[in-house]
């Protein structure tokens, strides 16, 4: 996935919650746009303590080559198994 259309799904207004699935299988829940950081060739994703948290606990720097696709998360959705 090319850095710009990352960025862009993550400045939508209004906000809407998603996941970012990689090509290993492992989802990140972006449900804050401050916790998703956008680079040229990387991402770096903010893992809050409790879904309903905007401040994270720990980062994970991801591979933009390794993002497969976007998904919407409904509100209240339970986070992604294995990765938040």
């Amino acid at each position: 996935m090319g850095p710009q259309e990352l960025h862009d799904f993550v400045r939508h207004r209004p906000f809407e919650p998603f996941r970012i699935v990689m090509t290993d299988g492992a989802g990140f829940d972006i449900r804050h746009p401050d916790l998703l950081m956008v680079g040229e060739r990387s991402a770096v994703v903010g893992v809050p303590r409790s879904p309903q948290d905007a401040l994270y606990e720990r980062t994970i720097k991801v591979d933009l080559r390794h993002v497969i696709r976007i998904e919407p998360l409904p509100l209240g959705s339970p986070p992604a198994t294995g990765a938040n």
